[in-house]
Formats: structure tokens, sequence, C-alpha cells
């Protein structure tokens, strides 16, 4: 396992409609490096996001897809990718850079 930093962790935060729908609940999605743990996720947020405290974390391993090169009948693959769903407790402080979405 890589000795990955906090601030490796959290790559992106993922913007879907659904991803909208389940903030209501105080639930983040986030891309997140494919070799963290569900502890380091939760450490990031913590340490990222100021007044945060995690209740839960969900992760799920994303394969990559089959893609075609243009124009050739050759054949690739993207990137794996993983994501992981945050869920903040009650009390807990939101997440700014999701608010003027």
């Amino acid at each position: 396992m890589a000795n990955i930093q906090y601030y490796d962790v959290i790559l992106k935060p993922v913007v879907t409609e659904k991803s909208m729908e389940l903030m209501g609940d105080k639930k983040y999605t986030f891309l997140v490096h494919p070799e963290a743990t569900k502890s380091q996720v939760k450490e990031a947020v913590e340490k990222m996001f100021g007044g945060t405290k995690v209740e839960s974390v969900n992760t799920m391993n994303c394969p990559g897809k089959k893609r075609r090169v243009r124009g050739t009948m050759k054949f690739g693959k993207t990137a794996k990718t993983k994501k992981a769903i945050v869920k903040l407790t009650a009390d807990s402080a939101e997440i700014e850079i999701f608010e003027g979405l």
C-alpha cells in the first residue's frame, strides 16, 4: 500500500443529479484515490473541511470502460476509479464547495 497523505486522498467532488439529491441527507460524493481506505477518506474530509464530523463512509470501485481508439479498430480502456459517499453527522457543518451549486 502506498503512503497516501490526507490531501492526496480526495481528488474531486462528483456533481450529478443523484449526488445533489443526496446532499439533502448530508451525504457528499467524492472521487478518491484508488488505494484509499475508508478511514483515510474520513480523516481527509475532517481535516480538509473544518467543522465536519463524518458518521460513515461508503466506497465503490468503478472499473474502466472499454473504448475504441478514434479512426481505428483498436480498443483500449479508461482508467478505473473509486468513489466515496461520505455521510456527515446531524450537528456537523456543511461542506462549502457544494453550497453554490
